[in-house]
């Protein structure tokens, strides 16, 4: 018996909330952990869509001392970035993206969950 998910659709304001705890938020939506019906191995989050990005509050000093890593793959290929540059070059929604991402479960679930998660302008 295939069983129909509804998902909803969430609108959140950012205007003047914390980053982490708007992520915490957001990845509970997207996960679905809101509905009697959750289990983990089933994907049956809501869509949740953001505004006022550039509003979102920063805690201490984390906009200009975090340090994000990327590493390429290839020797020497680690790459850091803080928070002030990765805001200038692709806005705070990048920002919230990823704190969104690591907090989603690392499996083949994250990339359809994230998908659901939109910016407006």
């Amino acid at each position: 018996m295939t069983e129909i998910i509804k998902r909803e659709n969430h609108l959140i304001d950012a205007d003047g909330k914390v980053l982490g705890k708007l992520a915490v938020e957001i990845a509970n939506l997207l996960r679905g952990k809101n509905k009697p019906s959750f289990v983990l191995h089933r994907d049956d989050g809501d869509f949740v869509t953001i505004r006022n990005v550039n509003k979102m509050k920063f805690t201490g000093n984390k906009f200009n001392d975090k340090i994000y890593h990327h590493y390429t793959g290839f020797h020497g290929g680690l790459k850091s970035a803080t928070m002030k540059e990765i805001s200038i070059k692709k806005g705070h929604s990048e920002i919230l993206r990823m704190a969104v991402m690591g907090m989603l479960t690392k499996n083949k679930l994250r990339a359809l969950q994230i998908k659901r998660l939109r910016f407006e302008k």
